[in-house]
């Protein structure tokens, strides 16, 4: 609730902001990024930042300039009467009605927010104004989740959905026609968090790790109700796309947890394995629930051997990364490049000016995954570095041939930039920095949404 996690405490609407460089012609569309910002909270002792009310936060570039920035939030229920609006009302699932903070992404021409744990998305038009809850034409069967992947092949969306009030775990897959059309339950002991999952040309993998609901947890406030728990088994579910639950091979790992995957592919020498790249902890909630335990989050490795039943793995950086991205043309397929958020490692300002946030983003990495190399930009070490999205520069351009946009803070200006760098010469000066009117606060996910797809 402080610092540069603070919530914003109005919504804003700002035209023709003012730029640092050059804002490339080909970016024709809208950056737009999701993440927590509580209306009100009435307890803060036991808030936690995941658990606060989505707001997107979008700039508009077209022609070379920033046409607009603006921010909203998401209208659940629940933020609808607080501001004094209408309720917009919907389908819901087991009742449950959250505002999505976690991620936008567009799909079948509908732009939507995501949150796991079982409430619907919502969709928001192309102003970010909120339409209304989602259900895919009445074809969800349950919730959605924070991560989705659009298959660049298919063009079809594919997550695996959970519940921690009705337990579930769901593998979907959505049709270009927005209606689901395949669905696979996958029986999973417990109620274990299930952030995210890999994508390959042929399967689905599924991280069956030791964070799990537990209202009752020691240390665990009432607004997060999820713990590590000691003993738990750990596993990697690798499930045909076109398999039934009981295809699912499920092979043992190391305890660990993994909110973010990089993006997986099955190897091209006929070996039958699988690589993903991801980011791992060696535990999460363990000592409370504030975040992360021990050793921060690496990048890591996993190539998994179906013959031999074995996932290896190999330690890729040893320093402090989050948020990890690709081209979106190569989810799926074999890459060589990929981007992340650099976290702080200073202890001590972390601990003076941010109680109880274990990180937070101070530059970006670009890593060369065939050379085994990477890069770094810098940008301030009070953080406020949010997550990368790259754009290609157009449809056959190379793989890093585009450009890196994410928010940042300007501490001299205590707002944020939108921060346009060249992906293939990160560390170089960027390519425009737009200047916001206000601070978009730390977040979450977002996605470039072109008007040309």
């Amino acid at each position: 609730m402080r610092g540069l996690f603070a919530p914003v405490k109005e919504e804003t609407t700002a035209y023709e902001m003012a730029v640092t460089g050059r804002i490339p012609e080909e970016l024709d569309g809208r950056y737009v990024r999701n993440g927590p910002n509580p209306l009100g909270v009435d307890d803060p002792a036991a808030y936690h930042w995941f658990s606060g009310d989505g707001m997107l936060h979008g700039v508009r570039l077209r022609g070379g300039r920033a046409e607009w920035y603006r921010n909203r939030w998401v209208r659940s229920d629940a933020m609808a009467m607080r501001l004094g609006e209408k309720i917009l009302h919907g389908p819901r699932h087991l009742d449950m009605d959250f505002a999505p903070n976690s991620h936008v992404t567009r799909f079948a021409g509908r732009l939507l927010a995501l949150v796991e744990g079982g409430s619907l998305p919502y969709e928001v038009d192309a102003e970010l104004d909120t339409v209304g809850p989602f259900d895919f034409a009445g074809t969800l069967p349950g919730g959605l989740a924070a991560h989705t992947t659009i298959d660049p092949d298919t063009e079809e969306l594919h997550c695996v959905a959970y519940c921690w009030a009705w337990p579930y775990v769901q593998y979907l897959v959505v049709g270009t026609d927005g209606r689901v059309r395949r669905r696979v339950d996958v029986p999973v002991d417990g109620r274990p968090m299930m952030h995210d999952f890999s994508l390959t040309e042929r399967h689905v993998l599924l991280y069956d790790l030791p964070v799990v609901f537990n209202p009752g947890g020691v240390g665990v406030g009432p607004s997060f109700p999820y713990v590590w728990e000691p003993g738990r088994p750990a596993r990697l579910g690798v499930l045909p796309r076109e398999g039934q639950a009981a295809d699912v091979r499920w092979l043992e790992i190391d305890p660990c947890f993994v909110f973010h995957p990089m993006n997986a592919y099955e190897t091209e020498d006929g070996s039958g394995r699988i690589v993903v790249h991801l980011v791992r902890y060696e535990r999460l909630f363990a000592k409370g629930r504030t975040g992360p335990d021990g050793a921060p989050p690496v990048l890591e490795r996993w190539t998994v051997d179906l013959r031999a039943g074995r996932v290896h793995r190999e330690r890729l950086d040893e320093r402090p990364v989050e948020l990890p991205r690709v081209d979106p043309r190569r989810l799926t397929l074999p890459h060589r490049y990929g981007y992340a958020v650099l976290e702080s490692a200073d202890s001590d300002l972390r601990a003076a000016r941010f109680p109880g946030i274990e990180r937070m983003g101070c530059g970006l990495v670009k890593y060369d995954l065939e050379r085994g190399t990477s890069e770094v930009r810098r940008f301030t070490s009070q953080g406020g570095v949010g997550e990368a999205v790259f754009v290609p520069a157009g449809p056959d351009a190379a793989e890093d041939d585009g450009w890196l946009l994410a928010y940042v803070h300007a501490p001299e200006r205590d707002a944020t930039d939108l921060v346009i760098l060249a992906a293939r010469d990160i560390t170089g000066e960027p390519v425009a920095r737009v200047h916001l009117p206000v601070r978009v606060p730390v977040g979450f996910h977002g996605n470039w949404i072109p008007d040309r797809e």
